[in-house]
Order: C-alpha cells, then sequence, then structure tokens
C-alpha cells in the first residue's frame, strides 16, 4: 500500500473510515478532509448487485443535479445549417458538422460533452473509436442524440449528466464540488441514489444498493448509509 502523506493522515484523523455515516453527516466530513490545492470535484461510488455482462442488467440513466456540477461543462453540437444558430443562441461552444467530424478525427477532444441529430448521426457514427474510448459518443438514451438541440444544450449547461454502470458493477460520477455547501453536496447525492433506485433492473436479485462512497479528488472515502437517503 502507497505511503501516506501528512495531509492525508491528517484527513483520515478527522472521521473514520470503517465507520458508515449519514448523507448530511458525509457531506459536511466530504468537505473538511478535502486535501486538494484547487476546488476539487465531490464524487459518489455506488456498488450495485448486478452483473454488468447481462444485457438486462445495463443499469444507464441521466440526472439532472439541482445544484449542477459546478464545472463549465465545453459542448460541441454536430448539427445540419438551420440548427447551428439555436445551438449557439442555447450555449453551445462550438458548433458545426463535417469540419468538426475532420478535427475530430484528427484526435481533437477538447469537450465533454457531443450533442447531435439523428439525421446526421451516420456521418457522427464514424467517430465511434476516437469518441468511445473517451465516453464522449452521443447516445438518444442520454438525450445527446435529438431534434431538440437547444434543449439538450441547455439542460446539458444547466447540471444534466449521464452515468452507467462499469463492469465492476460501479456507477461513478460527479456530485459537484468541494467549495460547495454540505447541504448542496447532499441534495445532488440524493438525486443521483434515487434515480439509481428507480432503474432497478427486473432481473437483479438480493441487495441492489451494496454500498455507497463518497470522496473527492485526492481524498479518502466516506461511507454512506443508504437508509439515512429519504425515499430509498
Amino acid at each position: 500500500m502507497a505511503k501516506l502523506t501528512k495531509k492525508q493522515k491528517e484527513a483520515l484523523s478527522k472521521y473514520d473510515p470503517q465507520k458508515v455515516y449519514s448523507l448530511t453527516e458525509a457531506s459536511s466530513i466530504v468537505k473538511e478532509i478535502s486535501i486538494a490545492k484547487f476546488d476539487a470535484s465531490v464524487d459518489i461510488d455506488v456498488r450495485l448487485g448486478v452483473d454488468p455482462r447481462k444485457a438486462d442488467q445495463m443499469v444507464r440513466g441521466v440526472v439532472a443535479l439541482p445544484h449542477g456540477t459546478g464545472k463549465e461543462v465545453k459542448v460541441l453540437v454536430l448539427c445540419s445549417p438551420d440548427k447551428e444558430q439555436e445551438a449557439r443562441d442555447a450555449g453551445a461552444d462550438h458548433v458545426g458538422l463535417d469540419d468538426y467530424i475532420a478535427k475530430i478525427e484528427g484526435g481533437w477532444t477538447d469537450i465533454d460533452v457531443i450533442i447531435t441529430m439523428p439525421t446526421v448521426m451516420a456521418k457522427v457514427g464514424r467517430l465511434g473509436r476516437v469518441l468511445g474510448p473517451r465516453g464522449l459518443m452521443p447516445n438518444p438514451k442520454s438525450g445527446t442524440v435529438t431534434l431538440e438541440v437547444g434543449k439538450a444544450v441547455e439542460e446539458v449547461k444547466g447540471g444534466k449528466i449521464d452515468f452507467k454502470v462499469d463492469k465492476y458493477g460501479i456507477v461513478h460520477t460527479s456530485v459537484g464540488k468541494a467549495s460547495f455547501s454540505p447541504e448542496k453536496i447532499a441534495e445532488n447525492t440524493a438525486e443521483v441514489l434515487l434515480t439509481l433506485s428507480k432503474l432497478k433492473p427486473a432481473s437483479a436479485k438480493g441487495t441492489y444498493m451494496k454500498s455507497i462512497n463518497l470522496s473527492s479528488t485526492q481524498s479518502p472515502s466516506i461511507k454512506v448509509d443508504k437508509n439515512s437517503v429519504v425515499g430509498l
């Protein structure tokens, strides 16, 4: 095991890593033990009782965080010329089609989200080998392949995120920044957990949410009691 830094030891002295805390307590602790020199991202890891190798147990969804992610999301809209103004008016950072497809084929991926339209998906589809591994491929399920490009841009800029379970059965996503108040961290986290609970596959057996951990960039994680979340 890697040797702990002085800051990590200090962070660990402020709480008990073995104890399970309520979401309210964990949201306060995660701020206290944030050791990064920048405004760290606050993340949640939820281990689910599913087998992601089975198609009917693949958990994927979209959630609008009540208080946003706290980070500036760079959005590229790949659309037909008649939709370009709509995308720009909604706040898209980059708008176009063939020119951006060429840029991406050349290796450019300085964006966080790509929104496109069903009518141009055939062109966008060939970018799969570049965008797929980076998690940037637009998908109708996450609302990033749509004719309502303006609305999609506004939602993404406003804090809408998409997530999916990884091959180990874990959903990992950001729920805000360490500069957020504990209340905002707790409310964003609860929104993700409630969304996840609604997505429980009918074929999943046994305990669905096996563990919930809250952490920030470079900090240790805090165990969260799912029973402390109203509605779960």
